[in-house]
């Protein structure tokens, strides 16, 4: 069973337009255990009951950001191992520092294209 087959993953996004796009991207590349939560708090109540092998979020949510989301993530024993991709249409320096300290595997830019997923993906679980 190759690693797109086993890899589940979290897609964490407020706006339903992005989410698609990032789901339909996976969905191109055979990944097909991807589920998803429209914000910090609900994805923070899904990974409880099911992890994942990787989280890819939004920085920019209401309520919780995705910063805050990696650092409850960090935090709990159950999900301090799982694999963290930020995606920013922002990427600046102050936010790519806070994220590595915190424990982000990488990030991502907006806008961007599948093959630009892929990569990100692929720098953080290995070869699909």
């Amino acid at each position: 069973m190759s690693l797109r087959d086993q890899l589940r993953i979290l897609v964490v996004d407020d706006m339903s337009t992005s989410r698609g796009l990032i789901t339909q991207a996976l969905d191109a590349m055979g990944i097909r255990q991807v589920g998803y939560a429209t914000d910090g708090p609900s994805a923070l109540q899904i990974l409880e009951k099911s992890p994942v092998h990787l989280v890819i979020s939004d920085y920019n949510m209401p309520g919780m950001d995705g910063l805050h989301l990696l650092h409850a993530l960090r935090n709990q024993p159950k999900t301090r191992s799982i694999g963290f991709i930020l995606i920013t249409g922002r990427a600046d320096k102050q936010i790519v520092d806070t994220g590595r300290k915190l424990g982000m595997n990488n990030f991502l830019k907006k806008p961007f294209a599948p093959q630009d997923l892929r990569a990100c993906i692929e720098a953080v679980v290995g070869r699909l």
